[in-house]
């Protein structure tokens, strides 16, 4: 009996064991999901390290769907096959729970396709089931590989669903009235023209070099663009750093911003590099500093906060700062130029709230003191100073809490990214289109999104694949743009003489005069080929269920009917038309 018994133990002892392995074991899938795919997470290919379960060592999860979740550990991974019906952007995310840490801490999570890792994703723990987005991808038609937690990936989350479908691509109609409700004729017809060009093309643009660099050659980069492309960029950024209260000298910023927008006809953009002294305690306001015991950066004995308080040092010393800038801003909206103003940039730095992260010292206290900093330059400049010419542009980045440092709607007209590679990750020439969109939706698609520095060039023809319209690019100077490391001057040519790239040469002689121009409505035509057929009739279909989600042409050239919408009235009207059951379309007659 005792040896039948252990036999019998030992077999038990033997399926538990079993069971449990098979439970960690990828099941095989070898039919691919077709769209859309809305899946639990639990019936795709289970890498080591990814088991199906219903807690986690014996806390529970509740709220999951189907018969568990799938608690993925350091190093596990899910996989699936999906049928990629065409050429398109497709938009893949998930129902998990991110549930180490403290709210709002998050680990960072890879995905790749087809072998790609694509990105860093950092999943927040909100305490809860949340549903997230991976963001968007181009994919060309056929099969294609999913793998969530590839390498790289920190792990430990759990996983309830996972879903893949087309992306629900954004519009691009942006309002041009300027945040400043007293902006001057001039940002206005600006603010008109980048907002009529934004979504259908890049803007180009080149950052010059500060304080005498280049032995004093401002126009290195420029000319280094021109005699490789033979074009210029449209764009210039200047930077304001050297006119202030400690140092302060003139390096020709502001005659140079002059010549750019009045003698060659371009755009200006210009940031602010404001520099505190490194050792705050003793200074005294209006007293000089030499420029090597001043910094941009953090510095203990800067209180960055006290900025909001009137009756401190810090306050008093921004005011003197701000009043410096305002000089030459004022000089500027004297000979009616409108400026892109990119103060306090990246001030988030790295994935934080408190200011830890922080490069800079106006970051260095939160972002909560960040947004108040963000408004009382506003108004100062706005109201104190009269100054209506700028159009304003906040630097955000793309990690779980960046929203939190948008300073909101009525402060901002442009929401630009600082792309450089490995900050946080290596994009080399694609269009980095998940961070594209993350910023899009981050105002609705309100608000325009642009590039406002960068070392790689994003590649043109990605750009236009996967409808990652970033509004303008604007590489910072020296090796950034002219070493091979980042922009082979090849690509280089290729992205300035691009059709979908705009250079100084092709910006409007009135740009600052800038006046509507309703555009021609082809009706039927939606493909803008000059002719009215099946594939006009095929592109109604598919905006109609929602394969595409905007036309190449007016929305107008759809409505057949006239009646303000576009529906299945105006698909039957097309087709009647084809048919030769109608000779014109009603609209026609209104």
């Amino acid at each position: 009996m005792r040896r039948i018994s252990g036999r019998a133990l030992c077999l038990l002892t033997t399926l538990a064991m079993v069971f449990s392995v098979l439970l960690a074991i990828p099941v095989s899938t070898y039919a691919a999901h077709s769209l859309p795919v809305d899946v639990e997470a639990e019936d795709c290919n289970l890498g080591n390290g990814a088991v199906i379960t219903t807690n986690v060592y014996g806390t529970q999860y509740p709220g999951y769907s189907g018969d568990g979740f799938v608690w993925v550990a350091n190093s596990g991974t899910i996989k699936l096959e999906v049928t990629v019906p065409e050429n398109a952007m497709y938009e893949l995310s998930t129902r998990c729970w991110m549930y180490l840490g403290n709210i709002d801490e998050t680990r960072m999570q890879v995905v790749s396709i087809n072998g790609k890792s694509y990105s860093n994703y950092f999943i927040p723990n909100k305490g809860e089931w949340i549903d997230y987005s991976f963001g968007y991808f181009y994919l060309e038609a056929g099969k294609a590989t999913i793998e969530i937690g590839t390498s790289g990936s920190w792990g430990f989350i759990l996983y309830d669903k996972i879903y893949f479908d087309y992306a629900d691509m954004p519009d691009h109609i942006i309002d041009p009235t300027p945040c400043d409700p007293n902006a001057t004729p001039e940002a206005r017809a600006l603010m008109k023209y980048l907002t009529d060009v934004y979504g259908k093309y890049v803007i180009s643009g080149q950052q010059e070099i500060y304080g005498s660099g280049n032995d004093g050659n401002y126009e290195l980069e420029f000319d280094y663009i021109y005699d490789k492309t033979g074009k210029y960029p449209a764009i210039r950024g200047f930077d304001f750093m050297n006119y202030n209260p400690l140092y302060g000298w003139e390096d020709g910023t502001t005659s140079r911003v002059i010549d750019w927008v009045k003698n060659r006809g371009g755009i200006a953009t210009a940031c602010w590099h404001i520099n505190v002294p490194k050792d705050f305690t003793s200074y005294t306001p209006g007293e000089q500093v030499d420029w090597t015991n001043c910094t941009y950066k953090p510095t203990s004995s800067f209180n960055t906060a006290n900025c909001l308080d009137e009756t401190t040092k810090e306050h008093a010393y921004l005011m003197m700062a701000i009043e410096d800038l305002a000089e030459q801003l004022l000089i500027l909206q004297e000979e009616n130029i409108p400026v892109l103003f990119r103060p306090f940039h990246e001030a988030e730095g790295y994935n934080n709230t408190d200011g830890s992260g922080a490069w800079f010292w106006w970051g260095s206290a939160g972002a909560e003191v960040y947004k108040e900093l963000w408004k009382l330059l506003y108004t100062t400049l706005t109201e104190k100073y009269g100054l209506h010419n700028l159009i304003w542009e906040v630097n955000l980045y793309t990690y779980a809490n960046s929203y939190e440092w948008y300073p909101g709607d009525e402060y901002v007209d442009i929401v630009g990214y600082d792309k450089y590679e490995g900050s946080p990750n290596t994009w080399g020439t694609s269009a980095a289109t998940s961070l594209f969109l993350k910023l899009v939706d981050y105002t609705n698609d309100t608000k325009m999104v642009a590039l406002t520095e960068n070392d790689i060039i994003p590649d043109i023809q990605n750009i236009v694949n996967e409808g990652a319209w970033w509004l303008y690019f604007c590489p910072w100077y020296g090796d950034f743009l002219m070493s091979s490391r980042y922009n082979d001057p090849t690509l280089l040519n290729t992205i300035y003489n691009s059709e979908y790239v705009i250079t100084l040469d092709e910006l409007p002689e009135n740009l600052y005069e800038y006046e509507d121009t309703a555009p021609d409505i082809n009706y039927g035509d939606l493909n803008n080929d000059g002719k009215i057929n099946s594939t006009d009739f095929t592109i109604l279909k598919r905006y109609l269920i929602k394969f595409i989600t905007k036309l190449d042409v007016p929305i107008e050239a759809a409505d057949l009917n006239g009646d303000g919408s576009v529906n299945s009235t105006d698909l039957t009207i097309l087709k009647r038309y084809l048919t030769k059951s109608l000779n014109e379309f009603p609209v026609t007659k209104k």
